[in-house]
């Protein structure tokens, strides 16, 4: 954010809101006592140069639990305009109620460098202690998020083990009506025509070649988008979900386990067994993979819907690239893999290692439960005895898989000279990243517990104070500095001294590291 104050002139925009429409008609209702307070705080920091621009934007009858309100959305269409500086409301909740939009908002404010005022709760993020409280509220954002997903994956398992169907790709035979799986019969008679064919030719591969060469085609279904599915030939791996999918014989299956569901069944249970007896036979037969042994996180990484993440590799001549992928998109259901369908393994291994161990000194591999891989962080679940006791047992970081298509931009200053760029050094960048999570971390413990202190936390390193403060000073770094400083885009020469002790306006603190500010 830039420091306003150094502005001659700052246009302040009021946002009012009220739940019911209750009273609105009256002369003089809680809009315009909102508006009042506000245009008052905006009078009272003329000094500063700021001056009120007449715009309304105001929401009667609008909940804040929703971000589909006019008022808001012209005011966030003036922000991206720049036709604001200053957002004033009378409290916090006149925004929003819901921390993940008011995450999602401050985002917005601060790429358009835009600046917020609560006028009744001493909320401004013009000050150091505004963004302080900033960043203990975008805390409390990410933890609601975490919740929220905790109570969903709660709320499936427990509807599974009840047989409730909680959707996710229909199998066929089946459709959905009412949040229930119902038979389709002709797709049905495929189904069993499958089953019956496969015990009476012993083998998944011969079966695939058999309709292959009758040109046996899928059912065409019509899936819940409205689009069309099915018409081709059927896929070995297809074959092999099929016949060892429970949901066959009226049951439902979730982590490993396998429980009675409402549906009806589809395949008589003694050809299912037969069909499962077979299976086992034929997978003993097969050879047991060597073990790898430097994919460490196999069987324990999965993308964001829930899918194993496998290794897998690509080779070239001598040279060999290994990665993680789901298993969704190797069985040819792309569709139902999360947002990463392949990771580079050395980079992902590199990252869980180094967050592991700067909470634990036990073995890496042994206390890791689950990574699970997102669009942008890697959440790490860790056993009960990996942290001392009170200490969480889930690390969510921020990830960003590096592209092998994409040269790195060297961030610098003007007239500096493009062909004499070189990345910042990678032990300073290790060095800067191991320094920025102390900072967080001491800086949450300041300001959670009232007994915690800079003196004694000093003690409790074995650092000097002066130490231990100009760490602390990182935890306030401008966020695209952190990123450029982390994927290696800040230019050679920085470090963690350079980047301590900078000015509290984020857009000061690009010109006193001599750089070109960057949004992202």
């Amino acid at each position: 954010m830039k420091d306003h104050t150094s502005r001659r002139s700052l246009r302040g925009a009021i946002y009012t809101r009220v739940s019911t429409d209750q009273g609105l008609e009256q002369d003089f209702n809680s809009l315009d006592a909102q508006r009042e307070a506000s245009e008052a705080y905006i009078k009272s920091q003329a000094h500063e140069g700021w001056r009120l621009l007449r715009e309304r934007y105001d929401d009667g009858g609008f909940s804040g639990g929703s971000m589909e309100r006019p008022g808001l959305e012209k005011l966030l269409e003036d922000v991206r305009a720049h036709r604001i500086d200053v957002i004033v409301v009378y409290k916090v909740d006149r925004l929003t109620r819901s921390l993940a939009d008011f995450a999602k908002l401050v985002e917005l404010f601060d790429k358009h460098d835009v600046s917020f005022i609560s006028v009744t709760q001493a909320f401004n993020t013009t000050t150091s202690m505004g963004r302080l409280t900033l960043n203990m509220l975008l805390s409390f954002a990410q933890f609601e998020r975490e919740i929220t997903g905790e109570r969903i994956r709660d709320k499936i398992a427990a509807s599974k083990q009840k047989g409730i169907w909680m959707g996710g790709s229909v199998p066929l035979g089946y459709r959905v009506e009412n949040r229930t799986l119902q038979v389709v019969d002709d797709h049905a008679a495929f189904v069993r025509d499958l089953f019956r064919r496969y015990l009476e030719i012993g083998s998944a591969v011969r079966l695939k070649v058999a309709l292959d060469a009758e040109d046996v085609r899928l059912p065409i279904r019509i899936v819940g988008t409205g689009n069309k599915t099915g018409g081709g030939l059927i896929s070995r791996g297809h074959i092999y979900h099929i016949l060892s999918n429970p949901i066959y014989v009226g049951r439902l299956r979730h982590n490993g386990k396998v429980y009675e569901g409402l549906q009806k069944a589809i395949v008589d249970l003694d050809v299912w067994e037969g069909a499962q007896g077979l299976l086992a036979t034929q997978t003993q037969k097969m050879k047991a993979p060597s073990q790898d042994t430097h994919s460490f996180l196999a069987g324990k990484l999965y993308d964001d819907r829930g899918n194993r993440m496998g290794p897998s590799y690509a080779a070239k001549g001598s040279r060999r690239w290994r990665y993680y992928v789901s298993r969704a998109a190797l069985r040819g259901r792309k569709q139902d893999a999360g947002s990463v369908i392949r990771v580079p393994a050395a980079q992902i291994e590199k990252q869980v290692e180094a967050m592991v161990k700067e909470v634990s000194d036990k073995d890496v591999v042994a206390v890791i439960e689950r990574v699970i891989v997102g669009g942008d962080t890697l959440t790490i679940h860790l056993t009960g005895d990996a942290t001392p006791a009170g200490q969480d047992r889930i690390l969510t970081v921020p990830w960003k898989r590096a592209s092998p298509y994409r040269r790195r931009e060297i961030i610098q200053g003007d007239g500096a000279s493009s062909s004499d760029a070189r990345p910042m050094r990678v032990e300073a960048r290790a060095a800067f990243a191991q320094a920025l999570r102390h900072a967080h971390r001491w800086l949450d413990e300041l300001t959670r517990d009232p007994e915690q202190s800079i003196e004694k936390l000093a003690i409790r390193e074995s650092k000097s104070e002066r130490s231990i403060r100009m760490t602390l000073s990182l935890a306030f770094v401008a966020p695209p500095i952190v990123a450029a400083a982390v994927e290696g885009r800040l230019p050679r020469g920085f470090g963690v001294k350079r980047l301590m002790d900078l000015p509290m306006a984020w857009s000061q603190q690009w010109t006193a590291l001599g750089l070109e500010p960057r949004d992202a």
